[in-house]
């Protein structure tokens, strides 16, 4: 009896000293969210039109997986024209920076003392052998032109002493025999003239012109191009590269790729639309970095950035994962319009989001929409 007595006291006191507990510890605190993920929107900067779509909506996408690709359309005829504009350009730089072969400086110095020589012997005055030889000339011209004269005489007195002795045609090629050495003689007394007064003085400033630009543009090619030249080169050059780096740029842009792992949503394109540049295509659900959106009454804002709170979802009952408080809205949200009372003054909240730390080979990931708990620690604990 009197062990039963004492079993049923310690079961009294048990029963009460946990009713006492339940009444004084501090409830574990909790409030709801709904897991969501960045949504990520892609498109090319290009636009065109679709040649190929190369995954469907709901499918899971790795980073720069391709996606769609469009038509090339002219880029590859652009490239094409774009390098050899290079070439070309690459071609006159190294032409500039190299300078002129020996050959064509030698070119250009024997053309400078070719003109050199013709103003040298037009200022030079005529030599005694060429004087005499002309004089020479013309004394000849007038034995010729007596000789010549003295036939025709000789001829034209046989024919007016005897009829018929001597015929028409050999007094017509007497008389012409005349003119011509006459001629010849004229030639070249004008000859010896010329010889003796030299050649015209414009003449001569023409020669002194083409020697000084013979000379010009022998030193040119001895002293290479002008360093502006070569740096107008050089940016011809930079332009066309950056023409190509241009063009192959649109060519990437071509292929719209994924920028993270996620699944492909709100994707309703067909081979042949025409999507404009600059605007998304499709959007893509970011699975690697999702968190919950919930929101912490005002008295819960001890709550910090970088804390780390357990949580709970739904789908996964048996399951706890760990957030980690990345924002916690410096203004309150849902407040009434006219805040008098302590429980209209506890209806204020901020808006947070939790990070979730997920592990990449989980079977288990949470979806964006699903309803979650985060567990705030009791005050004392933070």
């Amino acid at each position: 009896m009197t062990t039963r007595l004492l079993w049923t006291a310690l079961a009294v006191l048990v029963l009460g000293g946990l009713l006492t507990w339940s009444q004084w510890r501090t409830p574990e605190m909790k409030v709801s969210g709904v897991v969501e993920a960045d949504e990520i929107r892609v498109g090319s900067r290009v636009g065109g039109r679709v040649q190929e779509v190369l995954v469907q909506e709901g499918e899971t996408v790795r980073p720069q997986q391709p996606l769609i690709r469009l038509e090339e359309y002219d880029l590859r005829e652009r490239l094409a024209q774009a390098e050899a504009v290079l070439a070309q350009r690459q071609a006159e730089y190294e032409k500039l920076t190299a300078g002129l072969r020996p050959e064509e400086i030698t070119q250009a110095e024997a053309r400078y003392r070719q003109a050199e020589s013709k103003v040298q012997r037009m200022e030079r005055p005529p030599r005694d052998e060429e004087v005499k030889a002309a004089k020479s000339e013309i004394a000849l011209a007038n034995a010729q032109l007596e000789q010549a004269e003295a036939t025709h005489r000789r001829l034209k007195e046989v024919s007016q002493r005897q009829t018929g002795a001597v015929s028409k045609d050999e007094l017509d090629r007497a008389l012409e025999n005349v003119l011509v050495t006459r001629a010849t003689v004229e030639v070249r007394e004008q000859a010896l003239m010329i010889l003796l007064l030299g050649t015209r003085e414009e003449e001569r400033d023409e020669a002194r012109a083409e020697r000084d630009a013979a000379r010009a543009a022998w030193e040119l090619a001895k002293n290479g191009y002008r360093e502006e030249e070569k740096a107008q080169a050089l940016a011809a050059l930079e332009a066309a590269r950056a023409d190509i780096r241009a063009i192959e740029t649109q060519l990437g842009e071509l292929v719209i790729r994924s920028g993270t792992e996620g699944v492909v949503e709100a994707l309703e394109l067909q081979p042949g639309d025409l999507v404009g540049p600059n605007a998304p295509v499709l959007s893509i659900r970011d699975t690697t970095n999702m968190w919950i959106r919930a929101y912490l009454p005002q008295q819960r804002l001890d709550v910090k950035q970088g804390q780390r709170l357990s949580v709970t979802i739904d789908a996964f009952p048996n399951q706890k994962f760990t957030g980690v408080v990345s924002y916690v809205s410096p203004e309150a949200e849902f407040t009434p319009s006219n805040v008098q009372t302590y429980d209209e003054r506890a209806q204020q909240v901020f808006r947070a989001k939790i990070k979730l730390e997920l592990d990449k080979d989980a079977k288990s990931k949470p979806h964006p929409g699903m309803t979650a708990d985060v567990y705030l620690p009791p005050r004392g604990s933070l």
